[in-house]
């Protein structure tokens, strides 16, 4: 046992800074990226803010840890990184966008020395997709004014949410500081106000990523650049003389004509090979869909199966983007969000709350019979009304607000 940042218990981990989340490298002939790891939770840790400081989605780090609490997962905890990605099979030009493991890549370089960043994103909801097909960037544009489209207006009014026409810059505006404009029109890659997105079907169609991902990527992309967007829930490739396969949920239904065309890739290595695939291993690899590279072949004896083992990796000292909260403060006003007899319950819905975009600052206080979800401080009644229709529109959440206690 040794004394870690204050915690106890057996550690022997990379430092997490070595640990590379974006930007790689490509070995002539290689489809596969990076390397899966794995971190121990700490008290007070949710998978989004986990996801978001190693360049994760919720929706990879979920599927990697299955059963894992999103939003309370237990302290001391050992949880997988899904940070080793299998490149799509497509061009490796421009910008390729894979709905089904919501995850962009951005391919520069030429043959020779080519060189991919990856990012999470947020895509579609199920009633609103995000299209496929080839398209390319028509234009750039810093601290964009959000044009409300009528469809999103007419869903918002419905719900008692009155949008303006139009947003200015600031906090409030969901394409957040950086945006690239699609030739399909009113389609956009953009930045966010709510983090907590990324790797959701959540958006109308776009395709947002976290505010210091669409930095980097529209530093890295001209007008121009060809940008194609695909649905490739399996995939596999080679490194190393190993075949990896890697398989996402469906986002729509069975998705049997990507499964067969994955199988007759198979079949076609199998023969090339003259050997015999572990089909076992590949069902079970399709049905468990954690999004993880998993060797399924040795494609040469002596293939470096070790590199395919995740390694350990130390906790940060703090989560980048982590939500922070106020002081509470008896001069301000609160909206009660939730009282629960149950402690874990009523963690998972200030969690929730806190990290809704942009947040409100939520937390758990214990009670006689038991804990009741705080949302404030607020400075004044209208914030506080202001979060309280937020809470009921967003989460359906009817907030109580409190007000400030008197002096004197």
């Amino acid at each position: 046992m040794q004394s870690v940042k204050g915690k106890l218990w057996p550690f022997q981990g990379h430092p997490e800074e070595e640990i590379e989340r974006n930007n790689f490298s490509v070995a002539r002939g290689d489809d596969v990226i990076g390397r899966l790891a794995v971190i121990r939770l700490e008290e007070g840790d949710t998978l989004p803010d986990i996801a978001r400081h190693f360049g994760l989605g919720i929706n990879a780090i979920s599927a990697a840890n299955p059963g894992v609490d999103v939003w309370v997962p237990k302290a001391g905890e050992r949880i997988m990184l899904p940070l080793s990605f299998t490149m799509p099979d497509a061009p490796r030009k421009g910008i390729v966008i894979n709905l089904a493991t919501m995850r962009l890549f951005r391919f520069k370089g030429d043959a020779r020395s080519p060189v991919v960043s990856t990012y999470p994103v947020g895509v579609g909801a199920e009633d609103r997709p995000t299209p496929t097909g080839q398209t390319r960037v028509v234009r750039k544009a810093t601290r964009p004014v959000w044009h409300v489209p009528a469809s999103i207006a007419e869903r918002h009014r419905k719900k008692g949410d009155i949008l303006p026409a139009y947003v200015p810059p600031g906090p409030e505006n969901p394409l957040g500081e950086y945006a690239l404009y699609l030739g399909k029109s009113g389609y956009l890659i953009h930045g966010t106000n709510k983090p907590a997105s990324i790797g959701l079907n959540a958006t109308n169609g776009c395709m947002r990523l976290y505010p210091e991902n669409i930095k980097m990527l529209y530093k890295d992309t001209p007008v121009d650049t060809p940008v194609i967007i695909i649905n490739q829930p399996y995939l596999i490739g080679q490194r190393d003389g190993l075949l990896y396969m890697e398989a996402h949920k469906p986002m729509e239904g069975p998705a049997t004509g990507e499964l067969e065309r994955i199988h007759a890739k198979l079949r076609s290595i199998e023969k090339q090979s003259a050997r015999t695939l572990d089909w076992k291993k590949v069902r079970e690899v399709q049905a468990e869909a954690r999004g993880i590279p998993v060797p399924i072949f040795e494609m040469r004896q002596g293939s470096a199966k070790e590199a395919s083992a995740p390694i350990d990796v130390e906790h940060p000292d703090a989560l980048y983007g982590k939500p922070e909260l106020p002081e509470l403060k008896l001069d301000a006003w609160y909206v009660v969000a939730a009282d629960l007899p149950d402690k874990i319950d009523a963690q998972r819905i200030a969690a929730i709350i806190n990290h809704q975009g942009p947040q409100i600052p939520a937390r758990v206080l214990s009670r006689d019979k038991g804990y009741r979800v705080i949302a404030g401080p607020f400075n004044d009644v209208g914030e506080a009304k202001d979060a309280a229709k937020r809470l009921k529109i967003d989460l359906d959440i009817d907030g109580i607000l409190v007000e400030p206690v008197e002096k004197g």
